[in-house]
């Protein structure tokens, strides 16, 4: 076994990693870019060195410093987590030939799949069953389009070079098919410096389903199970799950078999996940392979008991796999959800910022957290922006899912916008836990996943006007003089008056005055929008504040931040779900001021690069018009017009980066 290796990754997977190679022993090499120098991932292992700038291409894809780092330090072999140089032949080859092991499939399997097109013509000679469609050389778009036809509509565009969901599109008609194949040829040159595409029949409620396989030195290959990731948004998985729901055995030996097959087809070893697209009536097709270890791993360890990284190892030292196929069983149900710093309402766009305040789930014996960050880190637009996988492990695929909405309920995050609402409601949809599951779930059930959250309640306003009294209480140091004058009291004293505060709240569009009136005996009472309560509060020594009001008592959450506006908003949490209210000052009217012109200009939503202007100064548009597209975290995101009319001008050109929140089409 390996006494040293070296992380050639970052975030929750380098972690993963790292927390194995502990166990057994093994000292550990992180790597690290200008972002990420006060990373998690850093702290964790025994040493680390400095790769390079922000930008993967300029650190995480350069094989050389990574390969440097290896020699300089001692490391013996180089794990690469998943994406990355994780799937690089060249990568492997390299590491081969500087004498440290890739911790890896050899580098001809990994050519071997690193074309969709090419690994479709290994399957078919393997006798994988393959989708009907297009995997050829030729790339001339009327051919591509031809060959579009031909399979017939919809069908499904992919860079054959990558994944993730990053080159592909979906396209419904011939009509829209010429913009379609051009952005994934460009999202898929971005990602993987390869355009090359194939075109695939859409089977329209397909379900996605993999089989985790692994193969040692010794000629033995084996599955570990299937995992079901059919719940995805945007062609990248949301929630993964082992067993797959409605998996009869008998289908589940054929797609493990037809797996092995494909490994074995390759000469593979190591950690490796078949895809597989699978119909509704139990049909399926050879997708692609995955050459190394996949994002959602962990629910196959959860359902089997073993830990794949330490598998790895040991096969990679030149060891034989632990178990065999007659060994292996499966225990309970594994559902992992990925929490991500994005926005669903706003077509799931990623999320920049600072983890002002993160409070994860604990783990325990059905809980499993994975995650490369903690609080004060930020998310940047340089990488995935995914906080943390969480993984729940129980009895039965009903209680997983039960634990796993309890879970996303109490999960607090402030300083990015995250899907966690959206993952619980995933978890408790009925139709989901009864099973339905197919790659469209997501859309089709749009109008009750993506419920607008209701208006903030009597609770909500209470909590957030107690914690600005308790601000007020903390700074309210009489001033020098008389300690006992009412004039240096900051305690809501007016002549002739009972003592009272006004706090002023925005929730959306609506504002809402609570008055709070101090008791003599201690307490507020609240003038709230339905009615008055008396009201205690205390701050606790994990700064959480304890709560009655009126007959009821709770522990809640305040977060105060600053927002980008300048505006001051409190995110607060009572149990399930959290509320975000603005503070407002009524001697301030920037925040106005700012929203009544914000209609007449089109900001970028975050920050990224200029690849693409659908439109110049002077044309007319219409709502919902493509304007431009811009590149951010190794992704395509279309901006639209807002509204009917006239653009009057654009500040940026194609190639200009440009911050968040940056003017990018003024109109008249």
């Amino acid at each position: 076994m390996f006494s040293k290796i070296l992380i050639a990754n970052r975030g929750e997977i380098a972690c993963r990693v790292i927390k194995t190679a502990k166990r057994l022993g093994i000292k550990t090499v992180a790597v690290y870019s200008d972002a990420d120098r006060t990373a998690r991932h850093v702290a964790m292992a025994d040493e680390a060195v400095h790769i390079g700038p922000s930008a993967a291409r300029e650190s995480y894809l350069v094989a050389d410093r990574i390969i440097d780092a290896a020699k300089r330090t001692g490391a013996q072999a180089i794990h690469p987590g998943y994406g990355f140089l994780s799937e690089n032949a060249g990568f492997a080859d390299a590491c081969a030939a500087a004498g440290i092991v890739f911790i890896g499939p050899p580098a001809a399997s990994i050519r071997a799949m690193g074309s969709k097109s090419e690994a479709k013509k290994i399957m078919e000679k393997a006798r994988v069953p393959l989708v009907p469609g297009y995997h050829g050389d030729d790339q001339s778009p009327e051919l591509l389009a031809s060959e579009a036809a031909k399979i017939g509509f919809p069908v499904l565009i992919k860079a054959s070079a990558g994944g993730g969901g990053k080159g592909m599109r979906v396209v419904e008609s011939a009509g829209k098919f010429a913009d379609a194949l051009a952005g994934a040829k460009r999202e898929a040159k971005a990602s993987f410096a390869d355009d090359h595409v194939l075109v695939e029949k859409y089977l329209t409620r397909p379900r996605h389903i993999e089989i985790q396989v692994f193969a040692d030195g010794q000629g033995n290959c084996l599955y570990l199970f299937e995992r079901d990731c059919s719940i995805q948004r945007r062609h990248q998985k949301v929630i993964e799950e082992a067993p797959a729901p409605n998996m009869d055995p008998a289908r589940r030996k054929q797609m493990g078999e037809a797996a092995v097959a494909a490994a074995k087809a390759i000469g593979y070893q190591g950690a490796g996940t078949v895809e597989f697209i699978a119909d509704q009536d139990g049909t399926f097709f050879f997708m692609e392979m995955n050459t190394r270890l996949q994002v959602e791993h962990p629910v196959t360890e959860a359902i089997t008991g073993q830990d794949l990284v330490e598998w790895q190892l040991i096969v990679a030292a030149g060891g034989k796999m632990p178990l065999s196929q007659d060994e292996l069983r499966i225990d309970g149900h594994a559902v992992e959800v990925r929490l991500y710093a994005e926005d669903p309402a706003r077509n799931f766009l990623p999320s920049t910022g600072t983890l002002v305040h993160l409070k994860l789930p604990e783990e325990g014996a059905h809980v499993r957290v994975d995650t490369g960050v903690r609080q004060g880190d930020t998310v940047t637009p340089f990488y995935d922006p995914m906080i943390a996988k969480v993984i729940v492990h129980d009895r039965d695929r009903t209680s997983a899912l039960r634990r796993m909405a309890a879970l996303m309920g109490e999960t607090e995050v402030v300083g990015v916008t995250t899907n966690s609402l959206l993952l619980k409601a995933l978890c408790s949809h009925p139709a989901f836990v009864g099973g339905e599951v197919d790659t469209g779930f997501i859309e089709r059930h749009r109008a009750t996943l993506f419920a607008k959250p209701a208006p903030a309640g009597d609770r909500a306003f209470a909590v957030a006007t107690l914690a600005r009294l308790l601000e007020w209480q903390d700074a309210g140091q009489p001033a020098a003089g008389d300690p006992w004058s009412p004039w240096n009291q900051q305690n809501g004293f007016r002549l002739l008056d009972e003592g009272h505060e006004e706090v002023r709240w925005k929730d959306g569009e609506r504002e809402v005055v609570v008055i709070a009136r101090r008791l003599r005996g201690g307490g507020v009472r609240l003038e709230l929008p339905e009615g008055a309560l008396e009201a205690r509060v205390e701050r606790l020594e994990d700064g959480r504040l304890s709560i009655g009001l009126g007959q009821d008592s709770f522990v809640a959450t305040v977060v105060r931040r600053t927002a980008l506006d300048g505006g001051i908003d409190y995110t607060l949490f009572m149990g399930e779900g959290s509320n975000r209210l603005r503070l407002v000052d009524p001697l301030d009217v920037t925040q106005y001021e700012a929203t009544a012109s914000a209609d007449a200009v089109v900001r970028a939503p975050l920050p990224g690069k200029i690849i693409d202007l659908r439109v110049k100064a002077g044309d007319t548009v219409s709502k919902g018009q493509a304007l431009l597209v811009l590149e951010a975290m190794k992704m395509e995101h279309t901006l639209a017009a807002p509204a009917d009319g006239t653009v009057k001008s654009l500040r940026y050109a194609v190639g200009e980066q440009v911050p968040e929140g940056a003017e990018l089409v003024e109109f008249e």
